[in-house]
């Protein structure tokens, strides 16, 4: 199949193919569309966002078959074949004679790539080390200032992940600020996100960069856009006095402000009735876990805000109002809210 009539044939399922390099989508053409296609027949959409506990548990079970079928003994070998020089030629060998990427993926209506990195992730040992003591901190300096961001070579000296020593660096690099943000810290962070939001809508839509060049105002801010994935890395060096994790929840308490022009959603009745409103959106969504419920969507049964808003409303709902709440799958909370608590703030209203 030549590279056009791929892409072309891929649009259908994954919308934003255009953005998609060549070489991934000649990988994409082999290894995906036929699945998608199989899935399409099934009546079963292509997916993205976070895995839920059932496709976390169908990948735990395509890794376990492949390993009783290869024989190779440990999923770390298997999905981490580079630790383990002196088998690597069997194992690829094994993985190329038992069609690894289509076993891998079996009943899962993702990209391969997605499904072969969560499970990295999920099968990772070094994933699971918890805090970093003081001298592990040192050292991951130390090995910083002489591999530069090489976080893989890293990763690899510390036995921790790639995603947790680069993000741990960060946290660390500089004497960061915990406490309340000044207004410069706070015009910093907006000028970041604008800049970066100004580099992006020139990337993806150019025509719309004139509206964000009219106006150095709120107006800019209000886009669904602006709460979608930002490079919080970038904008942390661009901050400078506050890490990522600071910057990304700064920028959500912004928009909410912003967006909901400073109504208090959460008080009085009005604070009732979006509870209400909440909770009985969860439960007609019929969801078996958080990750398959559209926060976004949901936004609107209590108004404009960011889904980071309402994700940490329906925590706090469920921790006051839930006894025992951490021993409940996500349906049995929703099912309590529904049946217990619903019926009180009804009343109460």
């Amino acid at each position: 199949m030549d590279l056009d009539t791929a892409r072309q044939e891929l649009e259908e399922f994954i919308p934003h193919v255009k953005n998609i390099s060549d070489s991934s989508i000649k990988k994409m053409a082999g290894r995906d569309l036929m699945r998608f296609k199989e899935f399409k027949k099934q009546g079963i959409a292509v997916k993205f966002g976070r895995f839920t506990q059932k496709e976390n548990k169908q990948i735990q079970k395509n890794v376990e078959e492949f390993l009783s079928l290869t024989g190779i003994d440990s999923a770390e070998k298997l999905l981490f074949t580079s630790r383990y020089p002196e088998d690597k030629d069997t194992i690829h060998r094994l993985k190329t004679e038992h069609h690894f990427c289509e076993k891998i993926s079996e009943g899962i209506p993702r990209p391969w790539r997605l499904i072969y990195y969560r499970a990295r992730k999920m099968f990772d040992p070094n994933n699971y080390k918890g805090r970093y003591t003081k001298e592990e901190k040192e050292t991951l300096k130390k090995y910083q200032a002489l591999h530069g961001n090489d976080w893989k070579k890293i990763s690899e000296l510390m036995s921790r992940s790639n995603l947790s020593v680069a993000m741990k660096y960060s946290e660390i690099k500089s004497a960061i600020n915990y406490g309340p943000w000044t207004k410069e810290e706070t015009q910093k962070l907006m000028n970041a996100v604008k800049e970066v939001m100004r580099r992006k809508l020139k990337t993806e839509n150019p025509s719309s960069l004139s509206l964000l060049e009219q106006s150095n105002t709120d107006p800019w801010i209000e886009r669904e856009k602006l709460y979608q994935q930002l490079p919080w890395t970038e904008i942390e060096t661009k901050v400078g006095s506050r890490y990522w994790r600071q910057c990304k929840q700064k920028w959500n308490s912004i928009l909410t402000s912003k967006l909901t022009k400073g109504q208090q959603l959460y008080r009085g009745t009005n604070g009732l009735q979006a509870k209400i409103n909440l909770i009985k959106r969860l439960y007609e969504t019929k969801a078996e876990d958080a990750s398959e419920v559209n926060w976004d969507e949901l936004s609107n049964a209590i108004g404009d805000v960011p889904r980071a808003y309402v994700q940490a409303k329906f925590y706090r709902l469920k921790v006051s109002s839930v006894p025992l709440w951490k021993r409940k799958t996500f349906s049995e909370i929703i099912d309590y809210l529904y049946e217990k608590k619903l019926p009180e703030l009804e009343e109460k209203l």
